[in-house]
């Protein structure tokens, strides 16, 4: 026995690689990093700053990754929805640092919540009551309110209670911003089973409104017919009597309104993340979803310009003119001998393919009183 382990062979291990680069250090212009990081230079300098006592490591090894590489292998997650294996090897970083990265960038900007998603205070408010009049000429308006479903892969517990109406698995996150579409509340908490109304109702916003009240002068919100209209919450009228102000007040109601679902698409086109799937559980998809809320309203905060959507170039040939019988079969076979005879695939086929640009892939609570997420709902105004 003894002498079996004196003459084992020794174990060769394999040599470890560090692939990992900085994109800062490549001439990327401002316009390339929004593409990639969803912001400029200048921000991703702001926001490694601003979480740089979280993320440096108390370590000298030159593989430690740097403030800036770890924030942006989170941009990278959140701006383009992608596998963490993808976003791994498109950074060159292995799956397992990615995610632990994407967990610590996450927490930083979470705990700074209260810095960034607030309660406006009283001279706030009259700044956006004058934004949203000026908008559409609605008074007294200091937030829009509205939900919005974003997808999760269906969890191991309690699955059904996240399934919504639309029959995908979510979490109902409702969000209330000012003129700017920036977000001064959100609630992310409750499975895609919840009714609107009720996570409104079961909110700490809902409930300090309720309570805390005091007559229009505190200003108004507004929502759509899915929540019941309150004293501080006025929704549209389901039938408008003639003559009574109320055609017009819903056409104004609508205009003003539609700010929230502006700013829901702005949110989500910048993190992709939002529009596709977190394929996470639901406590680290509800963190995440406040994470680009906070982003989200630096973004504003900083005026970075909104992210423009990648245009698919149509390469495709010109269809000739068709004069045969009007039926399937004798169009089936216009197509076969203008586009696919084999003289022809060089000519027509070819030359989309490699002209195609490469398209990114985006694509039962109501019983209970209590959400299985409190600790995300991050809504507590000042």
């Amino acid at each position: 026995m003894a002498v079996n382990v004196l003459f084992q062979p020794p174990v060769v291990r394999r040599e470890r690689h560090f692939r990992g680069f900085d994109p800062l250090e490549r001439e990327f212009s401002d316009e390339e990093l929004r593409q990639r990081y969803r912001f400029g230079r200048e921000t991703i300098g702001y926001l490694s700053d601003l979480m740089r006592g979280d993320l440096e490591r108390g370590t000298n090894k030159e593989t430690a990754l740097s403030v800036e590489q770890q924030v942006m292998i989170a941009l990278r997650f959140y701006g383009s929805g992608s596998h963490l294996q993808v976003v791994g090897d498109t950074m060159g970083f292995d799956k397992s640092t990615v995610s632990r990265v994407i967990d610590r960038v996450t927490d930083s900007l979470v705990a700074m919540k209260d810095d960034f998603i607030s309660w406006p205070d009283n001279q706030r408010k009259n700044v956006i009551r004058a934004g949203f009049y000026e908008k559409a000429g609605f008074p007294n308006v200091v937030g829009c309110i509205d939900g919005t479903h974003i997808r999760i892969t269906g969890p191991s517990i309690d699955e059904p209670a996240f399934v919504n109406r639309k029959g995908f698995h979510s979490i109902n996150v409702q969000a209330i911003c000012d003129h700017e579409g920036r977000f001064t509340n959100i609630s992310a908490r409750w499975p895609g089973s919840a009714h609107d109304s009720h996570v409104f109702r079961t909110s700490a916003i809902g409930q300090h409104l309720e309570n805390g009240y005091r007559g229009i002068g505190q200003g108004v919100l507004l929502g759509d017919s899915g929540y019941p209209c309150r004293q501080f919450l006025l929704t549209p009228y389901r039938q408008p009597a003639a003559g009574r102000g109320q055609a017009r007040f819903n056409r104004r109601h609508c205009s003003t309104r539609s700010t929230i679902e502006r700013t829901f698409g702005i949110w989500k086109k910048r993190f992709h993340i939002l529009g596709s799937e977190i394929r996470m559980k639901p406590d680290k998809a509800c963190r995440i979803i406040i994470a680009c809320g906070i982003l989200h309203n630096i973004a504003i905060m900083r005026n970075e310009p909104e992210v423009a959507e990648e245009q698919l170039i149509d390469n495709q040939p010109q269809m000739p003119p068709y004069n045969g019988p009007q039926d399937g079969k004798g169009i089936r076979d216009h197509f076969a001998t203008t586009f696919f005879l084999p003289n022809k695939l060089h000519v027509f086929i070819f030359p989309y393919f490699h002209k195609l640009s490469f398209i990114k892939k985006m694509r039962k609570f109501e019983n209970s009183n209590k959400s299985l997420y409190d600790q995300f709902e991050y809504d507590l105004p000042n």
